[in-house]
């Protein structure tokens, strides 16, 4: 049986992604010098604005013009033409102080909301993710690739991607369609002045498209689209007003399994939207890597205050090993699901969110980096790490 699934990603550029990632700049800012700080920080932004609003309690000072500008400026809109100027901008701060109702449930160990969460892996990729996904990220960050490195010149830092896989009884075994949408400057438009020219949307294919996707993939029937309004001169802020978490599917799995509905950039982690989604991953990433199962969707549920989850359950898809309530008493065996517990595994208190804030938390490679402000060593995405995958085993046996 052969059917088809898309997901799409987006540049760092994206109104956005610009969004997500001041966001989570501000929450690392504070996890850096006040590892207990709480933060809901959202941002919008539109053109020459950015306003950061939210809530944090935190005994540190945060200079929001810094985060703001820096975060805009390594992106690269530092013009007014590329969409807003990182110099220039006006930026408005709304943040006020956490309410102490929902303090006093954190406090206690508790979930610092409630909600449902999902993890998923599956061995169909190296990543342990859909193959949809890794491939739509795979070419946004091409994309910024050539724009940072002048190979395309004449890119600006807007743009989109979008990718749909053909599967053949459940394995990939083609790319149907491979689609970009690449802000530009007017040097590549054709003598009509209303689509960019033949050569440079094959320059696009040839080394963003082709770069991104295994050639295994692509066939003679394969379609690709580039900028198919013609052109796309006038982007980021500028055409479009952008706000943190629109992009929870692009940040997760691509659509390819359920999503609660919480976004992450700019919570700390005792908001189980991010803690308990990155918990719930690192469960189904260590089942699958532990031969338990070949894909698993993983359900966490809490309530405000509570240090327990009301749910945890799985569903392997027909694909497990053992009983799937056997599968669950392991999962309770073996990982922590308390918040605290969540938090201090995964070491979350650190200022580790601004690399997760675009092209995906998940499908990450694990890494420990020298902060650059303070000199510590510093762990990302710890949720990826496959260091239960023995203690799995041992358990189950």
């Amino acid at each position: 049986m052969r059917r088809r699934f898309t997901s799409e990603s987006v540049t760092e550029g994206h109104p956005d992604k610009i969004c997500d990632q001041i966001s989570d700049a501000v929450l690392d800012e504070v996890m850096r010098h006040d590892p207990q700080g709480r933060v809901a920080c959202e941002t919008y932004t539109t053109i020459g604005i950015v306003l950061v609003g939210g809530e944090m309690s935190t005994r540190c000072w945060v200079n929001l013009p810094k985060v703001v500008h820096g975060v805009l400026r390594k992106i690269g809109y530092t013009d007014a033409q590329s969409g807003i100027n990182a110099n220039s901008c006006a930026i408005v701060d709304t943040i006020r102080k956490q309410s102490p109702d929902i303090a006093q449930g954190v406090d206690s160990g508790g979930a610092g909301d409630q909600g449902v969460m999902f993890g998923y892996a599956t061995r169909e990729t190296e990543e342990f993710m859909p193959l949809p996904i890794v491939l739509a990220h795979r070419m946004v960050v091409r994309l910024a690739e050539v724009r940072k490195k002048g190979i395309l010149p004449y890119l600006r830092p807007d743009g989109k991607s979008q990718v749909t896989v053909e599967y053949e009884n459940g394995i990939p075994v083609r790319v149907d369609s491979a689609v970009i949408a690449a802000q530009h400057d007017e040097r590549i438009l054709d003598h009509t002045g209303r689509r960019i020219t033949k050569a440079a949307r094959q320059e696009i294919i040839d080394t963003v498209i082709r770069e991104a996707i295994p050639s295994q993939f692509l066939d003679r029937r394969t379609k690709f689209f580039v900028n198919q309004t013609g052109k796309f001169v006038v982007g980021g802020p500028e055409s479009d007003t952008g706000m943190t978490g629109r992009k929870i599917v692009a940040d997760t799995y691509g659509g390819w399994v359920r999503h609660g509905g919480g976004a992450f950039s700019g919570k700390d982690p005792t908001k189980v939207d991010r803690s308990a989604t990155y918990t719930a991953r690192y469960i189904a990433k260590n089942c699958v890597a532990a031969g338990l199962c070949e894909r698993i969707e993983v359900r966490l549920a809490y309530v405000i205050g509570r240090a327990d989850p009301t749910e945890l359950s799985v569903d392997t898809f027909g694909t497990g090993l053992i009983d799937e309530r056997k599968l669950v008493r392991l999962v309770r065996e073996v990982f922590p699901l308390k918040p605290k517990d969540m938090i201090r595994r995964l070491k979350l208190r650190k200022p580790i969110y601004l690399p997760t804030a675009c092209c995906g938390h998940f499908g990450r490679i694990p890494a420990k980096v020298k902060d650059a402000e303070t000199g510590k060593i510093i762990e990302y995405f710890t949720w990826e790490k496959l260091d239960m995958v023995n203690r799995l085993r041992r358990a189950l046996k």
